[in-house]
């Protein structure tokens, strides 16, 4: 997928609020490309959980049309929606959803198996990169938040993608592994020619952005 276009979409939510909205995506033309990194900001409730749900797929509560590539996602059908987020679009929820009840590892392998994208050594890279090598086999209900979103991460990098969506990556974590976060984004992003959009309320991952948006 090379290209997700936003024609004049607005959250039903926001219906009655749009005399005066000023914002770079909400009501206006725009459109990310592969190979781009996009930095949203916006101040809590402006509606950057929205947009990630809006573009894959989960909700279409909103007015306007998203596209993938021209087509409107509306019209795709379950079996498109499944391959979609399997092959050319990656989420990083920003409440994470990660099983309470799986290892880390096993967060990380039940849709790694799905995919068969990372092999082994390199999850394992992955996790002592991340400073969190020793709680493979812990639980994710026993990790800390900063722990799970790390975890939460590597998942998203189990898979093909052309668009990567971080919500709010790192608003648990340290400065030092935030810096190790960003590092891993834009190398894997850059090695497919994927976009990495991040969407924050202040703390975000200190890149070099090609564009910075106002939700």
């Amino acid at each position: 997928m090379k290209a997700i276009t936003l024609h004049n979409v607005l959250p039903a939510v926001f219906a009655q609020q749009r005399d005066g909205r000023q914002s770079d995506v909400w009501l206006s033309e725009l459109q990310l490309n592969a190979g781009e990194k996009v930095l949203f900001e916006a101040e809590s409730g402006k509606g950057k959980s929205s947009f990630a749900a809006f573009v894959f797929g989960y909700r279409n509560d909103y007015e306007g049309r998203v596209e993938f590539d021209g087509q409107d996602i509306r019209t795709f059908s379950a079996a498109q929606w499944n391959e979609i987020r399997r092959r050319t679009l990656s989420l990083m929820f920003q409440e994470l959803r990660l099983f309470g009840e799986l290892t880390a590892l096993e967060n990380v392998l039940i849709k790694n198996k799905l995919t068969q994208h990372l092999s082994m050594d390199k999850i394992e890279n992955l996790f002592q990169r991340l400073d969190i090598h020793d709680k493979m086999n812990t639980l994710a209900a026993k990790m800390s938040y900063g722990q799970q979103q790390r975890v939460a991460l590597i998942r998203s990098l189990a898979q093909p993608f052309d668009f990567l969506i971080a919500d709010e990556p790192i608003s648990h974590i340290d400065d030092s592994n935030a810096e190790i976060m960003g590092q891993i984004l834009t190398e894997e992003c850059q090695k497919r020619n994927a976009a990495l959009i991040i969407t924050s309320i202040g703390k975000h991952p200190n890149l070099d952005y090609d564009r910075i948006l106002r939700l």
